[in-house]
């Protein structure tokens, strides 16, 4: 009979019977708890519509990174729901609500605030303004997710995560190409993990919403959807996600249908429509999913050309022979030896990617990543005891909430079981990926963690669980209402300047970085016409350096394109500045040696140098640069030495390869430098027709062999480009120059016929 009085989905509880209820015991010293606000402003909605725009929103161009944009949506819609509602609570003196778990991102925000003083200080101001708007974004869900508003907000993450699917179904058939971003389909996201371990976690809202659909109509077009939604995870291979989307699919779905089934709608729907819903969803997914894709950049991974056979393969390969989960190992151990160093105070909030080189293994010289791909092993590296804290805490409250939810006994906690299973369902797929990805960082996927968070506890004020674990009345205010008011106005000021700011760094680094790859395919970087480019590049590094010098991910790439052209006072400064930042990267740091020592500046070379050889004295950049230093010293017998028993331990890299060549050649030592050439031209076949240049010049003027002279000779102006071909033929000896006259000839129309 219970089960006749309830509410329809869709309907809002009144507030007193909530405040009336006493569910859970608690102390008669407790008192009871507040009700959720009548009026919120339309703060609310304003989540709502975050959630959806965060994810269906993309930066077309380069320019502005694509999580830089859907960062300023969160921060900046968080930022105004809180002003509304605050707004709407300047009359208010009862008190409103508070929850144990909003104390735990309160925490890290607190740690990321204190290791600014210790630790590296922009990462831990970046990591404590993240936490801030993840607490503030928990304490709103507490405040305003009514069961209407929950409704809202499941609209709003399906409706996001419909939108997005789209444009990654269009990249995946057609290679559509609106949102730069690297493996594709990435949507909207940065690559196509991003994506999947995003919308994997929306999954349970769309199919709650199935679940609650009380039309034909509207039950075909939700069971569309969602298995739309299916089949773009199936197209991006994400295993970490398909191992989720498996999980909820096959246990964690079945059982809240089973569950909840009293306050869901499709036990009532007859059977056609049921087997209609199976019908349309499964259609869809296996109809959408034979269509195959023309993406060039999808056919030539060569994981399936449609989604269901790459999801099939992408799920069987999963195993710990793979071996992009081996560079995760990598990073794993590196971070282990982190947490073993630093168990109490960690490395500092952020500070994973600048401190993990001094832990890495022996012999690294370069990061594997900028993220350990495990968000628990990064907690509790850079947080320490405080990430423990954090861990245990959160999954004790969501284990003690799934409880709770299971058992759930009474009118008003069966009522919000529905809800209650799928905000847990999403929040098991987000811990799912978060195992071999960094989905916490990423602001989309961020936002729901909190969101999902705030809709538990708001579910624990309704139903009366209270104490001070659980949810607890705050003291408020009008004068704290308008304290509030101001406080969020002034962070929405600094918000909206912080975001310029990163926008503003952002594009002119990215434009410098295409301007110099632009530069170096041409083929002219230093030649007086590009003399205003060249000029440019560098005026929008200097800027870009000025407002923000932390750009790890950007800046170093134009200091090495300007190394290639020769510039080396340029990419040295450029090389410092990130230096500045992460001072213990060791490719960078010998990249600043060469440039010093190329610059005849030989003390800050030989200092760079030993700094280097402190972090990681068996990298190969490392023992390349000593190699050089070595040679330009006068100390050629030690370098080449040196350089010998770096090649025969492995320990090279392609300018320690050259070096030796050069230093063999020195020493008439022909066969060491035949060796050389062809280990460069194996590691590094894009430079095989200037290997195969040298090599036949080395067969013919010092080794004696004039068959495989003129093979390799024949082999590499077959390869070269026409420029290069010219300058090849002019320092070859002319004798050799008449028998090889016919491989340097362009290739004539029988040749062009053929190519057709």
């Amino acid at each position: 009979m219970a089960r006749k009085r309830r509410p329809a989905p869709d309907t809002p509880r009144a507030s007193p019977p909530v405040v009336a209820r006493a569910a859970a015991p608690a102390s008669a010293a407790t008192p009871a708890l507040p009700p959720e606000p009548a009026r919120d402003g339309w703060a609310g909605m304003l989540l709502a519509l975050m959630m959806f725009l965060a994810p269906a929103v993309g930066s077309p161009t380069e320019l502005m990174l694509q999580d830089t944009l859907k960062s300023i949506v969160v921060s900046l819609f968080t930022l105004v729901a809180a002003l509304l509602l605050f707004l709407q609570l300047r009359t208010r003196s009862e008190p409103v609500r508070w929850h144990a778990i909003v104390w735990l991102p309160l925490l890290l925000c607190a740690y990321a605030l204190g290791s600014m003083a210790w630790s590296h200080p922009y990462l831990g101001g970046v990591e404590a303004i993240r936490w801030f708007v993840f607490s503030l974004l928990v304490w709103l869900g507490l405040n305003t997710l009514t069961p209407a508003r929950l409704n809202w907000l499941a609209w709003g993450v399906h409706l996001g995560a419909l939108i997005a699917a789209s444009w990654a179904a269009m990249q995946f058939w057609a290679g559509f190409g609106w949102f730069p971003q690297g493996p594709n389909p990435g949507s909207t996201f940065v690559n196509r993990n991003f994506y999947a371990e995003f919308v994997v976690c929306t999954l349970p809202f769309g199919m709650l919403l199935l679940a609650r659909a009380r039309t034909s109509a509207k039950v075909c077009l939700l069971a569309a959807s969602n298995g739309f939604i299916i089949t773009t995870i199936l197209m991006t291979g994400t295993r970490a996600a398909l191992m989720a989307m498996w999980l909820l699919l096959f246990l964690a779905f079945p059982l809240i249908a089973w569950r909840c089934g009293g306050q869901l709608a499709w036990p009532q729907w007859s059977r056609r429509l049921r087997l209609g819903a199976v019908a349309v969803m499964l259609g869809t997914v296996v109809l959408l999913g034979i269509m195959p894709s023309v993406n060039p950049k999808i056919l030539e991974e060569e994981r399936g050309v449609n989604a269901l056979q790459r999801g099939v393969n992408r799920t069987q390969s999963i195993g710990p022979n793979d071996y992009s989960l081996g560079v995760r190992m990598v990073m794993w151990r590196a971070t282990l030896n982190a947490i073993k160093a630093r168990p109490v105070t960690g490395l500092g909030a952020g500070a994973w990617e600048s401190e993990i080189p001094l832990y890495q293994a022996e012999g690294s010289q370069l990061e594997t990543d900028y993220y350990v791909h495990n968000e628990f092993l990064q907690m509790v590296s850079e947080y320490g005891l405080v990430g423990w804290v954090f861990l245990l805490g959160l999954l004790a409250y969501l284990a003690v909430a799934a409880w709770r939810s299971w058992k759930a006994e009474g009118e008003e906690a069966r009522a919000d079981q529905p809800w209650r299973g799928v905000m847990l369902a999403s929040l098991l797929a987000l811990l799912v990926v978060s195992n071999i990805g960094f989905p916490w960082r990423m602001a989309a996927t961020g936002a729901l963690f909190a969101l999902c968070l705030g809709g538990l506890a708001a579910s624990d004020a309704r139903l009366g669980w209270r104490g001070r674990l659980a949810a607890l009345p705050l003291r408020w205010s009008p004068l704290l209402a308008n304290a509030c008011v101001a406080a969020t106005v002034a962070c929405l000021t600094l918000a909206l300047y912080i975001s310029q700011q990163a926008a503003e760094a952002e594009r002119k680094l990215v434009q410098a970085a295409k301007l110099a790859l632009t530069l170096t395919a041409s083929g002219r970087p230093n030649s007086p016409e590009m003399e205003p480019t060249r000029r440019e590049i560098l005026q929008l590094v200097r800027e870009g350096v000025a407002i923000n010098r932390h750009y790890r991910k950007i800046t170093p790439m134009v200091a090495d394109e300007l190394a290639r052209w020769g510039d080396w006072r340029d990419a040295t400064w450029i090389w410092e500045s990130v230096l500045s930042s992460r001072p213990y990267v060791v490719a960078i740091i010998s990249n600043a040696a060469r440039g010093h020592a190329t610059l005849g500046e030989m003390d800050k070379a030989l200092a760079e140098l030993e700094t280097a050889k402190k972090i990681q004295p068996r990298a190969p950049a490392v023992r390349s640069l000593e190699v050089i230093m070595l040679a330009r010293s006068g100390q050629e017998a030690k370098a080449y030495a040196l350089a010998k028993e770096a090649l025969a331990a492995g320990l090279y890299d392609y300018d320690l390869v050259n070096a030796l060549f050069v230093l063999a050649m020195r020493a008439r030592d022909f066969p060491l430098a035949e060796k050389a050439l062809q280990v460069r031209m194996a590691d590094w076949p894009e430079n095989r027709a200037r290997g195969l240049f040298q090599l036949g010049m080395l067969y013919a003027t010092e080794m004696g062999k004039p068959a495989a002279a003129l093979a390799a000779l024949r082999e590499a102006l077959g390869l070269a480009a026409e420029d290069e071909r010219r300058e090849m033929l002019q320092q070859i000896p002319p004798a050799l120059r008449d028998q090889l006259a016919g491989a340097a000839a362009p290739a004539g129309p029988q040749t062009s016929a053929r190519s057709k």
